[in-house]
């Protein structure tokens, strides 16, 4: 949702709710029954119809009865019953109009004006207290529920238009702000390597030579980050062997951890089905993951990671024996520049999840404090075929 906001004009209307489909689609169901060239009779008609008939035969057996009356006496009599019958037929019929027409009339008119998309209407026998009333209220009822999920997307919609503006102004900045920050910090990077040169190998300078390195090193992480934000690129997929992703992202991330107590073990799958992916992309999420836990223990720990097939999907976790992540915090990790280190970014668990919806997956997290937590990565093993994984 957010890329399809992302991509729209700013000021744009959030789409209507779909009631004027809803009532098009009853429209269109009724009309082969209009238009299929039966007789089509009023309702009031079918409501009289077995009345007379049932009046009209009763007249006929009266009629039978009275052949032995004589002649005026049966005629009066006749006369009397005839105009019962039609004073009952017009007594039903004025009911029914009074009782069924009229909010019938009434709820087909609110129909059509909610079907021109005004969600304002209500229908006034709602106050009836019998099925029509209730009938009513439940019109009545339907017609607030679709307001007030109207009122909902038009606000996600403005929060959700607000934020992509936020993000596409902070990725140009970002864009302009790499490209000005990149080349006076290779400048600087030359200058330290060549004073770096010129210092006895017993200068304690050395020390703070170092130290610039690994800050200039930061500062290219950073900027590198951004530039992925700013401008992502679509990923390059082909079927080939997850194992072999994975287990170079290991071996990286088993350099980064050689100075500390920390024990990485990666449970290879041979039984993996080849998984359509872009190596490099999905090499970096699990990089960053793998990364991130190795910050995440404090002392001695272990990190493992394994690999699984199951129905069509491919999932990959990276489970760690670190301090874990609260439970507040759990929602707002993937949030871009949202960070709980000093020194973090707050862009690499936002980009390793673009990544892995860019690849039809969704990553899972479960954390408990002072535990650890576990990340899973879910591809589809064939894009093609497969939908997105979770939808």
């Amino acid at each position: 949702m957010p890329e399809t906001l992302a991509q729209a004009a700013p000021g744009t209307q959030s789409p209507d709710l779909p009631t004027g489909k809803i009532v098009a689609e009853a429209r269109s169901a009724d009309e082969p029954a209009e238009n299929s060239g039966g007789l089509r009779l009023n309702w009031q008609i079918k409501a009289v119809l077995p009345i007379v008939f049932v009046l009209i035969n009763g007249m006929v057996l009266f009629t039978l009865a009275t052949v032995s009356w004589q002649n005026p006496q049966r005629h009066m009599v006749l006369v009397v019953a005839g105009a019962g019958a039609i004073a009952i037929c017009a007594a039903l019929v004025f009911v029914l109009t009074y009782t069924i027409q009229r909010p019938l009339i009434e709820l087909q008119e609110q129909i059509a004006k909610l079907g021109d998309g005004d969600l304002k209407v209500s229908v006034s026998f709602a106050k009836r207290e019998d099925e029509i009333g209730d009938l009513g209220r439940n019109f009545n009822r339907m017609v607030t529920q679709l307001r007030e999920n109207r009122e909902e997307i038009d606000r996600l919609h403005r929060t959700q238009m607000s934020r992509a503006e936020h993000l596409a102004t902070l990725g140009e900045l970002a864009t302009g702000l790499a490209h000005e920050i990149r080349n006076p910090l290779a400048g600087i990077a030359g200058v330290i390597e060549i004073a770096a040169r010129d210092l006895p190998s017993t200068s304690p300078a050395r020390e703070v030579i170092q130290d610039i390195r690994q800050e200039i090193s930061q500062i290219n992480h950073i900027i590198g980050d951004l530039l992925q934000t700013a401008r992502p690129h679509p990923p390059e997929i082909r079927r080939s062997d997850l194992n072999v992703t994975i287990e170079h992202s290991v071996m990286l991330a088993r350099q980064q951890a050689l100075s500390k107590p920390i024990e990485i073990i990666w449970k290879n799958n041979p039984d993996l089905p080849q998984v359509e992916h872009d190596s490099d992309q999905i090499h970096q999420v699990l990089l960053n993951l793998l990364l991130n836990a190795i910050q995440a223990i404090q002392g001695i720990g272990r990190i493992v990671v394994e690999a699984q097939a199951q129905e069509g999907v491919a999932a990959v976790s990276v489970s760690d024996t670190g301090k874990g992540i609260p439970m507040q915090e759990l929602p707002n990790i993937f949030r871009p520049f949202y960070t709980t280190k000093g020194n973090g970014t707050g862009l690499g668990l936002s980009l390793a999840r673009r990544i892995t919806e860019e690849h039809h997956g969704r990553i899972e997290v479960t954390s408990t404090v002072g535990k650890g937590t576990r990340f899973t990565v879910l591809l589809p093993v064939d894009k093609r075929t497969s939908a997105t994984v979770g939808a």
